[in-house]
């Protein structure tokens, strides 16, 4: 135990410097912020539904809470609950057995409400289409209303897939 403790107080730390905000994201984000105060007049709270994907889109996702996207700071946080949520991020094809969930979660979100399908499997299904296990696309189950593309969509693509779903009228 000792020598572990000799050990870190010798190496000291190594961490990474603190990096500077990348320029994109500032001006992406405070777009967004102005949007969402000109749309809802508060903060946008977003559930994010897995329909059956990879679980790849949803590390990008969660990347967006991450210090350095920090998407809480432009006004943007999920929910548990959709009752408590105007939009929802959905992801993956949709499987067989998410269809009636899916179904249920999108009823329970409050009018009016934005639908986001994130990433190609949710956008058309992706290498799964339609078969005995997956519905296909989130459209053939529920209406979207932005698509954002991309396997997996970057943090900064999913910026730009909410500021167009902000743009839409709902």
């Amino acid at each position: 135990m000792l020598r572990i403790l000799k050990q870190s107080l010798q190496t000291g730390v190594v961490t990474e410097p603190v990096c500077v905000t990348d320029p994109e994201l500032k001006r992406l984000g405070l777009e967004l912020r102005r949007r969402i105060d000109w749309r809802l007049g508060r903060s946008l709270a977003i559930r994010q539904v897995d329909a059956g994907s990879c679980n790849a889109c949803e590390l990008e996702i969660h990347g967006l809470n991450n210090p350095y996207y920090d998407l809480e700071r432009f006004g943007v946080h999920f929910v548990a609950s959709p009752r408590h949520a105007d939009a929802l991020l959905v992801t993956g094809p949709v499987s067989r057995h998410m269809e009636t969930a899916l179904r249920r979660t999108w009823r329970a979100v409050p009018a009016p409400k934005l639908v986001i399908a994130a990433g190609d499997c949710a956008c058309t299904g992706g290498e799964f289409g339609i078969s005995y296990a997956s519905c296909g696309a989130v459209e053939n189950v529920i209406p979207v209303d932005v698509k954002i593309p991309g396997c997996p969509p970057a943090p900064l693509d999913l910026l730009r897939g909410l500021l167009s779903a902000l743009g839409r009228s709902i």
